[in-house]
């Protein structure tokens, strides 16, 4: 069954690599006494990447998997010698895929990721953790031998949404069975399910059109829509989001009224209302109004009338019967010519926006933010992508490391911050699962920033 083959809405769990952790040795070699440091850097961790397939045509890979994880990067070695960065894992998807990051608790959309509409296009969706540093990265003036080195950085896990929103030229909308598979079936080589009763058509299909000029455009056959469609009655919402892409409607009314004996203008009005409902841009989205079955008798009065009512709000009109073909040459070429204009309107558009550069820096700027927050009296929390980066990246069990870890935050600013938000000596400071004794702060300024140390001293009560 159709419906068992087409997914356009899913919610998957991905998770970059974590990063391979840095390498504490110094060189041993005959005839060099005082070799110093040379450990190695441990390898990235891959990345999960979302690919846009023009082969694909559905959601539905990540219909029964959901979670997905890039392998970890290597750990660093003596003699300088620097981890394997792990391998990136690339998930293909539909052109026409939004991704959205979800909130973890909520499963609620946060924001959107990216919007993929061309072939080839990626987005990183989940980064993989940095390697940790080696030791030869901390020697100093005064540090000549560092006996410590840094942890891989563990990759942050979380959920998106994917949405798929067909790419078509043309979409055929309508009340049920008022014969937009029928047309789509003549059209083309689409051989969607016909019958007489509402509501056959429960997926949408695309089919390519071509004119007899030799042009050709892909048309979407929608689903029928009802009224209260732009509140998710009939499952509206499942329908309406496939028209959103679409440049131009092909707007389909039965006027034999079906057996319900419907009042075309009424249909029309209600559908007209309905993509208003949903998004008001869909309502000046160009339109072309089809008066389906005209081949059958007593139809004449109801295509006359809502000929005027098209034609009266600035739609072209076309009288046409998906059984005997009457009407569609004409309707199609109208069609093709309409949809290569707004092609080349849309080729003159503004080009493709790199998702993946836009999503990197996005993510480095709330990475970089520091939140301290009171969580009760004389207890602070203190969050931030890039300071709780230094927190676990931290081998606990080594002095050395715990003291160059202090150094760091007093080169980030952080006693300065706390101060600041109100902090008092003696007070107890949480980052992540670990506990701090707050001993004050020493200047009134900002400590500089160092290279390595890049967090940004940004307030966020």
């Amino acid at each position: 069954m159709p419906t068992a083959t087409f997914t356009d809405l899913v919610r998957i769990n991905v998770k970059g690599g974590d990063g391979g952790a840095g390498c504490m040795s110094f060189r041993r070699e005959a005839f060099v006494p005082k070799g110093g440091p040379d450990g190695g850097d441990g390898g990235n961790g891959g990345n999960v990447i979302l690919e846009c397939d023009p082969q694909l045509s559905s959601l539905i890979d990540y219909r029964f998997k959901h979670h997905f994880r890039a392998t970890r990067g290597t750990h660093g070695q003596g003699a300088r010698r620097h981890g394997k960065t792990g391998e990136d894992l690339v998930l293909r998807v539909p052109v026409g895929t939004v991704v959205r990051e979800l909130d973890m608790q909520t499963m609620e959309p946060l924001y959107q990721v990216a919007d993929l509409t061309q072939p080839g296009e990626r987005v990183v969706v989940a980064p993989g953790g940095m390697g940790g540093r080696g030791n030869i990265h901390f020697v100093t003036s005064v540090r000549r031998a560092p006996a410590f080195a840094e942890k891989g950085e563990p990759a942050l896990e979380h959920w998106i949404e994917l949405e798929m929103k067909l790419m078509a030229d043309a979409a055929l909308v309508g009340m049920p069975s008022v014969g937009k598979s029928s047309l789509i079936a003549r059209l083309s080589a689409a051989r969607p399910k016909i019958a007489d009763y509402p509501f056959t058509t429960l997926v949408p299909n695309l089919g390519v059109v071509r004119s007899t000029s030799g042009d050709s455009f892909v048309v979407a056959d929608v689903p029928g829509l009802i009224e209260g469609a732009s509140e998710g009655k009939g499952l509206g919402h499942e329908f309406l989001r496939h028209i959103e892409r679409t440049a131009l409607i092909l707007h389909v009314v039965d006027v034999t009224g079906g057996y319900e004996g419907r009042d075309a203008i009424a249909d029309y009005e209600a559908i007209n209302a309905e993509l208003a409902a949903y998004a008001e841009e869909l309502s000046q989205r160009p339109q072309i109004v089809l008066a389906n079955k005209c081949d059958m008798p007593g139809t004449e009065e109801a295509v006359m009338c809502l000929r005027k009512r098209a034609e009266a709000d600035g739609h072209p009109f076309f009288a046409v019967s998906a059984v005997t073909g009457m009407g569609l040459d004409a309707m199609v070429a109208s069609c093709a010519a309409m949809v290569s204009e707004l092609r080349t309107e849309l080729v003159s558009a503004e080009p493709a926006q790199d998702y993946s550069a836009v999503y990197e820096r996005n993510r480095r700027r709330r990475d970089q933010t520091i939140t301290i927050t009171r969580e009760q009296r004389g207890v602070w929390r203190v969050s931030g992508g890039a300071v709780e980066r230094m927190v676990v990246q931290t081998d606990w069990d080594n002095d050395e490391a715990i003291s160059y870890l202090q150094h760091r935050f007093d080169r980030i600013g952080l006693d300065c911050l706390l101060a600041k938000h109100g902090a008092q000596p003696g007070d107890e400071v949480r980052i992540l699962g670990y506990a701090f004794a707050y001993e004050g702060d020493v200047d009134d300024e900002y400590a500089e920033l160092s290279d390595d140390d890049d967090a940004l001293i940004e307030e966020d009560e």
